[in-house]
């Protein structure tokens, strides 16, 4: 049999990964960023037909936002946007080219900004910082829909 035969009905795209990514190098680009996350989510869901709620839709840009005003405010040079679909969730990953690690501050109810880290950490439900050759990388991973009481998917009610 031909592999025309074998793929025939079958789409040729449906293994490849959803993805995009940018570089970004001035703090005028943040907004580019949060709507590149935008557009990224609506073709996910239009072009690809994957439920994305409107919380992850603001959560994701939330968390985009944050994480490129880091590498931007920290880091000399360009910094690196990814987003990926990975099993019904969206995969953030912004690489720049500092090697010092964020950290969490304590809590200080006085403290006015600074809690972007905090922020990103409370609404992904996952984060980790990776150390890479040059720089690093900070990932976190948001659900796309949520369950059917409205609460985040994979996370349990406190």
């Amino acid at each position: 049999m031909d592999t025309a035969a074998q793929n025939e009905g079958q789409d040729p795209l449906a293994d490849r990964p959803i993805r995009a990514g940018a570089a970004f190098e001035g703090s005028a680009e943040i907004a580019e960023a949060r709507a590149m996350a935008r557009d990224f989510l609506t073709s996910v869901q239009a072009v690809h037909g994957l439920p994305v709620s409107a919380r992850a839709m603001g959560m994701v840009q939330l968390v985009v936002s944050e994480l490129v005003t880091n590498a931007r405010k920290y880091a000399p040079g360009p910094c690196l946007l990814d987003l990926e679909i990975i099993e019904g969730a969206v995969q953030i990953s912004v690489w720049d080219s500092s090697t010092t690690l964020p950290a969490v501050q304590a809590t200080d109810p006085e403290r006015i900004g600074q809690h972007g880290l905090e922020i990103t950490m409370a609404v992904s439900q996952t984060f980790c910082v990776h150390r890479e050759p040059v720089g690093k990388r900070i990932t976190a991973v948001i659900e796309l829909a949520d369950d059917p009481g409205g609460d985040p998917a994979g996370r349990q009610p406190s």
